[in-house]
This record gives C-alpha cells, structure tokens and sequence, in this order.
C-alpha cells in the first residue's frame, strides 16, 4: 500500500518539478514504509537524500496530507535500490539507467546499443575498441577516448558499451554521464560541503564514461577534481572511457596535464561518414522504421538520393528518413524521389551550402599539410600537383564558378590548366582508392 501510494505522489511531483529533476532527483527513491506519521524512503546515496530533504520535504508532504496519511516527517535510508523491471527488446522507444542504480547514472537510450550501430570503415577502429572495452576484461588500453564530429556515433557508441557491461559484467559499477553532470555535481557537492561524498561516489565505481568532456574545459575547479578522479581510477586499474567533440590536444581551454592524460591510452577518430556507409544506416533505418510503420513501399534510388545529399549528419539523415516514413504512413502513399523533394525540402536546402574557391584552396591545403601560398605558386613537384588538381576538381564540383573564374583563383592560370586538373583527378578515381577517401573525407569537412 505504501509503495502504491508512494507511485501516485511520485507521478505528481513528475508534473510539477519537470522530467529532468524527478529523473535524477523523486526516481530514483524507493518506499520503504509510511508508519507513525513518517515517511521512510531509501536513497541511492546520502548526497540524494539530503538533496530531496532540502529541496522537496515540504512538497512531499504537502502531498502525502493531501492524501489523508497525515505524515510530519522523511526519513532516509541509504543503499542499493532493488533492481527495476527488464526493458523489453532493444528497438523499443524507452529509456532506462544503468544497471547500478545507486551510481546514478545518466539514463541510456535502448535504441543505441551494439546491435543497432552500423559499421563501415570510418568507425571500424572505433567500434573494434568500444567492443574490447565492452567485454568487461582486464583494462587493456585507458582511457579509451572516441572523438569526431557531431552526429557521427561516439554518444551511441558510449551507450553501447554501457548496455554491453550491464549484460556481461553485472557486478562491475559502471558510471556513465555527461561532463555537464559531472560538473553540476561537482559543483552541488561543494555548495552543500559534501565534496567528500562525491569523490567516495566516483571513485568507487569500477568503469568511469564521461560524455562530451570539451564542456569541462575552462572550468578550472571542475578540471581539477576531474584530474584527480582520473588519477584514482587509474591507479585502482579500473577502466575510464571519454568522447569529445576533437582530439585531446586540440580541446581549447584544457589544462595541459589533462590532455597529457587523456592521450596515454587509446585515441580513436571517429571520421565523417562515406557514402557507403550512410546508406547502410539507412538501409539498417528502414527496415527498423518498417516494424513500427508496418509495410511501406520506398522507390528505387530513393535511399541511395539520401545517401548523397544528407552527408554532414548521421542524426539529420536518420531523422529524414523517419519524416518520410511518418508521412508515408499518414497519406498512405508510398515514399518517392518526388515525395523526398517535397517532404525535405528544408533539408535539402540546408545541405546544399555552396563554399568558396578560398574556402577549397585553404581546407584541401590544411589536409593535404602544405602551404597556400605553394599551392597558388608555380611549384609543379607532385606533393604541391597532386592537392592543387584536387583542389580544382573540388572547385569544379562544388561552386558555381566557371573555369575561367576558378583559374583566376588559382593565381591566375589559364581555364584549360583547371580542366586538366578536373579531368586527371576524375581519372585517377578509377583506380586509386586513397584518393577517393581523401575527397570524400574533403567533401564532408567542407560540408560541416
């Protein structure tokens, strides 16, 4: 009776206090009893409990009252949570936290787990680690730090190995949140002075993941405390795992010593998708979406159309294909290259950014490690050639510019040297495989 009644109130408070604070805060309580006109309820750690007695005593019991118990007072045990129901298969839309509810860890996404991640060459390197880390043995490379761009999986690789040690590696304590959380609770133990709390708390645990740590940069308390829990859980051999928008090194505004760290284990690029690769997840996407929609027809080349305009994203990508499978759905209609130009148009729009020549000229001659001014010059050595042709053939391909026009850029050669360059790029496509990454990977860059 009081568990049931305790639920009710706890669906209240959702209401008023919002999704995000009962998350972390009214969810993670259990009712032990309400007896002698108090409440008592356990807490996954005394830093929950006196943060709920602190912040929410008086609307708790506002609620009990209201409800007739006549309860005066919470009182709070401390310990493991009993363990929740099992979510059910792993493409269903739920979210659910870590097996070790004491930790209390950033929810995780049932969607994003090993099974549902697609994999290609630019994240082979990264699942292969995110998999070792996975199994839960003994710490072979730490930290494990994924960086790339925005939508390119470290989040669901994160969330993947999570999911993997819950099923292999139940006794293990794993903690996984954002860098944000890490700071907030940082910063909420040191209001409350309980520091002591928080260092006992994430220095227990036997596996650290820690989303988006660019965010902690600058925060100069935050990094120190990061610093040495990092130390400690090195010493302990338990396994850290970190992503991050860019490489160790180039976070702005990261202390030295942090970085330095970051970099003694393994350092994982995360590189933006090809095109074989996003129609893969499309591929893995539709017939995914095809279980929630029911049977939906998709024209030929309608995938492969997305495949090539929707390069920058894998998150934009998969959410238009679940646009054109809503809409499919609500007008009955099978999903057509017509329907895709109506449907996204927006989208398409906004993949359609056209760069300069200038824009080409500098991001091709960072890639390729040489100087502008060689590229621009007379220098005809290969090393100079071979970027500057390439160069050209991504003027050609991606502005508006005439031949003439992109020679001028090209300080000042004439047309027919710009189309030779074009022409022996296009040859060599034929034939030279690492080329073809080169100007695929150019052609994402240039897209972000």
């Amino acid at each position: 009776m009081a568990a049931e009644t305790w639920a009710g109130i706890s669906d209240e408070l959702r209401r008023e206090v919002g999704d995000s604070n009962h998350k972390s805060w009214i969810e993670p309580l259990e009712c032990i009893e309400i007896r002698d006109e108090v409440l008592r309820l356990r807490a996954p750690s005394r830093f929950v409990g006196d943060w709920v007695k602190r912040n929410y005593h008086d609307q708790i019991l506002a609620h009990l009252n209201r409800s007739g118990l006549g309860v005066t007072r919470l009182d709070f045990e401390f310990g493991a949570i009993r363990a929740k129901t099992p979510i059910p298969a792993v493409d269903a839309p739920r979210t659910r936290a870590p097996q070790d509810d004491t930790l209390q860890s950033a929810p995780l996404d049932a969607k994003l787990c090993f099974d549902n991640f697609v994999v290609g060459k630019p994240n082979e390197l990264a699942h292969a680690a995110a998999r070792r880390v996975a199994e839960g043995g003994d710490v072979t490379f730490n930290p494990l730090f994924l960086y790339g761009g925005v939508g390119l999986g470290k989040t669901h690789l994160m969330q993947a190995i999570a999911w993997e040690l819950q099923d292999r590696r139940p006794d293990l304590q794993v903690l996984y949140l954002s860098a944000e959380q890490f700071m907030y609770r940082f910063v909420q133990a040191l209001r409350d002075r309980q520091i002591m709390d928080f260092k006992n708390l994430f220095r227990s645990v036997d596996v650290l993941m820690v989303d988006d740590v660019q965010f902690i940069a600058g925060k100069d308390s935050t990094q120190e405390e990061f610093f040495h829990t990092f130390n400690a859980l090195v010493d302990q051999n338990k396994q850290i795992v970190i992503s991050a928008d860019r490489a160790p090194g180039e976070i702005k505004d990261m202390e030295a010593r942090i970085s330095s760290r970051l970099q003694c284990g393994l350092v994982v690029d995360l590189h933006p998708t090809n095109y074989e690769l996003r129609l893969g997840i499309l591929q893995r996407k539709a017939a995914l979406f095809s279980q929630s929609y029911g049977s939906i027809v998709i024209d030929n080349g309608v995938l492969e159309f997305l495949a090539h305009r929707i390069a920058s994203n894998v998150r934009i990508l998969e959410g238009a294909l679940q646009r054109l499978f809503a809409f499919s759905s609500l007008i009955g209609q099978e999903i057509t290259l017509d329907m895709v130009q109506d449907c996204l148009s927006d989208i398409l729009r906004s993949s359609e950014r056209r760069v300069t020549v200038e824009e080409i000229q500098r991001k091709v001659a960072e890639y390729f490690n040489i100087r502008l001014s060689d590229m621009l010059g007379p220098k005809r050595t290969r090393t100079i050639a071979r970027p500057r042709q390439v160069a050209m053939f991504l003027s050609k391909e991606l502005t508006s510019r005439s031949l003439p026009e992109i020679g001028r850029r090209f300080g000042g050669r004439d047309h027919t040297t710009i189309l030779h360059g074009v022409r022996k790029v296009e040859e060599m496509r034929a034939s030279d495989s690492q080329l073809n990454e080169d100007i695929e990977l150019l052609r994402r860059l240039l897209a972000s």
